[in-house]
């Protein structure tokens, strides 16, 4: 039986006190890939925002990753944040550290201490995003997809329960597209994490296609077709 990983239940969302999103039901389980489209502005980096608790929830319930996000308290988020992994369209990678430093620099951030194990995971998430001979290079060294490769690798660290990627293709060509995304799904597959990819990439979402939400006019809406959505 799936567990749920996100639910929200009549949720309203604010950013910038406009309202963004309103009455939002959403249930994402474990090992499930989900897109979330819509245009630019129609809510989906907000929504992204609150379920890594950068945005508070102003209405209605919900859960991420057991949290409870109505009654999240600042100093629980750095512990909430080391249930998911979070990769961004810009990679914000540290651009004066290589790859390894990279990756141990956020292991030491969440807490880990033995050194020969930190090597070791980032030996192993590397392996998995297929830049096991990369460690040593530096951001600028890469290509973009290496380098999102490199943030989905730090997603991976603390074996995440829930990946959130916002528009993780944005800077990247159809064909490094259809490779991140592709990359995403095994890990969702194998890993057993669930994935949320909000994107408007609609070309990469027809070639790979998944369960798909909408935004639209302040609300969030199951997609039968993901087509017939315009970015």
């Amino acid at each position: 039986m799936s567990t749920p990983i996100i639910e929200l239940n009549n949720a309203v969302i604010y950013q910038d006190e406009a309202l963004v999103l309103n009455d939002v039901n959403l249930t994402i389980n474990s090992s499930e890939f989900v897109y979330l489209v819509g245009k630019t502005g129609s809510g989906k980096s907000s929504l992204l925002k609150v379920l890594y608790g950068d945005l508070d929830i102003a209405g209605g319930n919900g859960m991420v990753c057991g949290y409870d996000l109505q009654k999240l308290e600042a100093k629980e988020i750095p512990f909430l944040r080391r249930k998911l992994g979070i990769v961004f369209q810009d990679f914000q990678l540290l651009t004066d550290r290589s790859v390894n430093e990279n990756l141990l620099f956020v292991l030491r951030a969440t807490g880990w201490t033995d050194k020969t194990k930190m090597h070791e995971r980032v030996t192993e998430v590397l392996g998995m995003v297929g830049l096991s001979t990369k460690d040593f290079k530096m951001p600028h060294e890469l290509s973009g997809g290496e380098q999102q490769r490199v943030v989905i690798a730090r997603a991976l660290l603390n074996h995440p329960e829930l990946i959130l990627a916002d528009e993780p293709t944005g800077n990247l060509d159809h064909a490094t597209s259809d490779d991140i995304i592709q990359l995403l799904q095994k890990i969702c597959r194998e890993a057993g994490t669930a994935v949320l990819v909000a994107s408007h990439d609609l070309m990469v979402i027809g070639k790979f296609p998944s369960r798909t939400i909408l935004c639209e006019g302040g609300r969030i809406m199951e997609q039968a077709n993901q087509a017939t959505v315009s970015a």
